[in-house]
């Protein structure tokens, strides 16, 4: 009988300790899998912002291949795409993150943005319009500004622009855009504020700078404003000025702004060498 409880406990034993190892195993598992999936959405983020844009596009198009239909997994390879100038992929793979059963607003919005690079402007309008009006964002309201745009529809360019930089904490980039859009409609001076506006909030910005030089040069202002920048970027801007002045029949302004270019710039400035040559070969001629 001893014997017989003595077995009876041992199995019990065995047993447990059995169910114990393979509770430990799952445990583990999991745990693991944890890990993992953290590891991952690391790798997915330094992917979408500091990887080679093509080496991204090749991670989440094997990442999609492995596990097919994870949302997040394809909107990485959309954005990836557009990252790598490979427009018409991107609205083929955001068309298809926007089909997902757990797709929101925000991925229709990317799809407009992937249509717009691709040039298809009228669907991407399409797209913007069928978004509710309750989803403000500041990209939407930024594409948003661009369709109007163009539209040539002024005013509404001129809300939604407003609007997208009411709604970022870095509006640098959009108050550029805006700016680029008064000086096509000839409004120079409205340009011109638009693009010191931006240079205040991004004082980096190098096509905000030479936006405020072509806006200045339009107005036959021919000197450089009181920006910071670099002896390079100052032989650049000398250069925009130049050419600016070309196209007003400014003439010997625009020899000795290329003259005052090739002297600033620490290296060979090839461009306003063959420039200048070209003005003063015509004259001669």
């Amino acid at each position: 009988m001893r014997h017989s409880v003595f077995l009876t406990l041992s199995m019990l034993g065995v047993v447990t300790l059995s169910a114990c190892e393979q509770s430990g195993d799952a445990a583990v598992a999991r745990a693991m899998q944890d890990v993992n999936v953290v590891d991952e959405t690391n790798l997915n983020d330094v992917m979408l912002t500091v990887a080679d844009p093509n080496e991204a596009v090749a991670y989440f198009q094997r990442a999609s291949a492995n596990d097919p239909g994870r949302i997040d997994l394809m909107r990485g390879l959309g954005l990836s795409l557009v990252r790598a100038g490979r427009a018409p992929e991107g609205v083929v793979a955001w068309k298809a993150v926007v089909d997902h059963a757990e797709s929101n607003d925000g991925d229709r919005v990317e799809l407009a943005g992937a249509l717009i690079r691709d040039n298809q402007w009228d669907r991407a309008e399409e797209v913007l319009n069928a978004i509710p009006p309750t989803y403000e964002t500041y990209d939407r309201y930024r594409l948003e500004a661009m369709v109007a745009d163009s539209n040539e529809d002024w005013t509404r360019a001129d809300s939604f622009y407003e609007t997208a930089v009411g709604l970022t904490t870095t509006p640098g980039g959009v108050l550029n855009n805006w700016g680029y859009s008064k000086l096509t409609r000839g409004d120079f001076d409205g340009a011109e504020r638009l693009f010191t506006d931006a240079l205040r909030h991004d004082p980096q910005m190098f096509t905000a700078k030479n936006n405020l030089v072509l806006a200045r040069g339009a107005q036959r202002q021919y000197d450089l404003p009181v920006i910071p920048m670099s002896q390079v970027e100052r032989a650049q801007l000398l250069y925009t000025l130049a050419l600016t002045a070309v196209k007003q029949n400014d003439i010997t302004i625009a020899k000795g702004l290329l003259r005052e270019a090739i002297d600033t710039h620490p290296q060979h400035f090839e461009a306003a060498v063959r420039s200048l040559r070209a003005l003063e070969d015509n004259v001669t001629n």
